[in-house]
């Protein structure tokens, strides 16, 4: 449900929009109440943190003219509008030198719309006791597992997003949450210390709690084979990815490349290559709040625009980027409901939200078979690229060696992948036909402004250079 804090404060919201249109032609409020908690369990401690990415807590007021908005936060909007409103203009002083700078941009449309909009959830059916006892049980039958285990780490994590968005003519307000699983171990073998982890998510505690435990013989053998990991020799090799690193691919090549924040400052390539071939013909990416349910979906962005499915490549065709409203109003195109920021006090930017490419027709049985040599390439570690220049490096936590269309029991890790984003998305000549969308990170906007974000997709097979 809607925060009880919001729903005190629409009148209040509604009045400070009515009374500051008297000046500008444009005014919205978004407020916001963002509860994170996490519930961890390891060998020596526990701990119970109500705070994390994304916990927030106030308003922003938003306001434009004809060529210039005007952004102002603050805890609490009670009190004597008027006098409010007052002492939100007089802060608003702008030098000369930046005025000759402001551009004219379209008015923003300020369509008529009241909608609640609300996720079900099952938060309130699990105490902290609850989910306290659910890890500690979880991280005792880990250690349990082996005596190689040095420690073992629990966590629950919910999320519960309550936000309003009002104007003149607009109020809606959304409430929706999400719960992250995740395991962690530091491992012991073969004269070497590794760690690794598992996940598991959904909207509801229930199901994120059923899946978690099954994750943990995965996860054992995981750090087993991580122990006696060696080095990979560079080289260009095929590749099948996993849907982790499919999605780390989507999100470094073609994610951060078509924040169209970017192409308003021309610091993105992508820019000239709409309506161009990208990629292989059998490749297809998709962004949006609204293209799946994950731990990056809402109903709608922190301009109030409706969230939204955008079809990013289609057929190896670049066909559209992604937008917040400002960047929307400079390029004279529609916002796509990517428009977010990181709390309240601070600014809106164009952000990815759930980025993954699309599944194909493929079996990932068939992929295998159809590699001589080359790997199988497996879990996200961190990756970057730039965009103005469509450079790419991902890095993966551990490869798999497939020798004559076999998977061997040789592991290599840690394994970096890197080169041009085109060569890349061309040299795709299989796409599986599943999809998984990974529902736990968090990018930032170069080295900051964190948001939550989800990718992933289906396996692909390409070329590329390892190291």
């Amino acid at each position: 449900m809607l925060s009880e804090f919001l729903k005190s404060r629409m009148k209040d919201a509604k009045a400070l929009c009515n009374e500051l249109r008297k000046t500008f032609k444009y005014v919205s409020v978004l407020g916001t109440d963002v509860r994170v908690q996490s519930v961890m369990a390891n060998r020596m401690s526990t701990s119970i943190q109500d705070e994390g990415l994304g916990s927030e807590c106030g308003f922003v007021v938003k306001m434009k003219n004809d060529n210039a908005f005007f952004e102002y936060s603050l805890d609490d909007i009670l009190g004597d509008k008027e006098e409010l409103a007052k002492k939100i203009i007089s802060s608003l002083k702008i030098d000369e030198e930046l005025e000759k700078k402001m551009i004219q941009t379209g008015d923003i449309l300020d369509e008529p719309l009241e909608k609640s909009f609300i996720r079900e959830s099952d938060l309130d059916s699990y105490s902290v006791s609850d989910k306290l006892e659910f890890v500690t049980k979880l991280k005792d039958l880990m250690l349990s597992k082996s005596e190689n285990i040095l420690n073992a780490v629990a966590v629950i994590q919910t999320l519960n997003v309550s936000k309003i968005f009002v104007t003149e003519h607009r109020t809606l307000d959304q409430n929706y949450t999400w719960v992250n699983g995740n395991l962690f171990l530091v491992y012991r073998e073969n004269d070497q210390v590794v760690q690794c982890r598992e996940g598991a998510w959904d909207v509801t505690v229930k199901k994120t709690m059923e899946e978690l435990p099954k994750r943990i013989d995965k996860l054992l053998d995981k750090a087993h084979h991580l122990a006696f990991a060696k080095p990979i020799e560079p080289g260009m090799y095929d590749i099948i990815t996993d849907p982790s690193i499919t999605g780390l691919i989507a999100h470094e090549a073609f994610g951060h490349g078509v924040e169209m924040d970017q192409f308003v400052k021309d610091r993105a390539l992508a820019k000239q290559y709409v309506g161009k071939y990208v990629a292989s013909p059998i490749v297809n990416m998709r962004d949006g709040a609204a293209s799946v349910v994950s731990a990056a979906s809402y109903f709608f962005d922190d301009d109030g625009v409706l969230a939204e499915d955008t079809l990013i490549i289609k057929d190896g065709i670049l066909v559209s980027g992604i937008s917040d409203m400002a960047s929307a109003l400079q390029l004279g195109t529609k916002p796509t409901g990517n428009g977010r920021r990181e709390s309240f006090s601070h600014k809106a930017y164009t952000r990815m939200t759930n980025t993954f490419f699309l599944p194909g027709k493929d079996k990932l049985s068939d992929m295998i078979k159809s590699v001589k040599h080359g790997y199988y390439i497996c879990e996200t570690n961190n990756g970057m690229e730039d965009p103005k220049n469509w450079a790419i490096q991902c890095v993966a936590e551990y490869g798999i060696e497939i020798v004559d269309g076999k998977l061997t029991d040789n592991w290599v890790a840690p394994v970096v992948m890197s080169g041009y984003v085109p060569d890349l998305l061309k040299s795709i000549t299989m796409v599986s036909d599943g999809l998984e969308i990974e529902g736990a990170g968090a990018c930032g906007k170069g080295y900051k402004e964190w948001v939550r974000v989800t990718d992933g997709g289906p396996s692909l097979k390409a070329k590329v250079k390892l190291g």
